[in-house]
């Protein structure tokens, strides 16, 4: 079958579990002093921005260069983060793929806050943000689903599988209720 030793089950014992040899490196401890080898800079190099603490750069940084972000065209109205077309801050809806909602029973009604209670929408309670559910997988039960929005395939899925997929209007009528 395979070309290993046999093993004798006495020795084959929790206590003597060990990597083996050589396969495990200490690391190295940089900052110590010049002789213990990553002394001074401690592997970063001189002066600049790797040399010092903290974050570091932002995503998308561009080292000086205008981000791509800012070098694509604006969208109308105010010049500001809001009106420009990339980038993080440009998210309006959250979206759940139709295989997550394979967690929920047949029969379910599934709306924000049973996502929510899930773990499928996460930090949306003070955003409020509309939940939109994507055509991504594939759907076996029938499920009433109350969200902000579907994409044509999930609709068209979910309403296959013998549910419904019902919009629910902006999303703020959570807070009132």
């Amino acid at each position: 079958m395979s070309d290993l030793p046999p093993v004798d089950p006495a020795e084959v014992r929790l206590e003597r579990l060990a990597p083996p040899p050589g396969s495990r490196r200490r690391r190295k401890r940089v900052g110590r002093g010049i002789s213990a080898g990553g002394g001074k800079t401690a592997g970063r190099g001189q002066k600049g921005a790797g040399a010092r603490s903290g974050k570091g750069t932002i995503r998308g940084y561009a080292g000086g260069q205008m981000p791509l972000h800012m070098q694509k065209g604006k969208l109308r109205g105010p010049n500001h983060k809001k009106s420009m077309p990339m980038g993080p801050f440009r998210t309006h809806t959250i979206p759940v793929n139709l295989e997550a909602l394979a967690a929920f029973e047949a029969g379910t009604v599934v709306d924000v806050a049973a996502l929510e209670a899930r773990g499928l929408v996460k930090g949306n309670a003070n955003r409020r943000w509309p939940v939109k559910v994507l055509g991504d997988g594939e759907l076996d039960r029938a499920l009433t689903v109350r969200v902000h929005a579907f994409s044509a395939t999930a609709k068209a899925k979910i309403e296959a599988a013998g549910g419904t997929a019902e919009v629910v209007p902006n999303g703020r009528e959570e807070a009132e209720g």
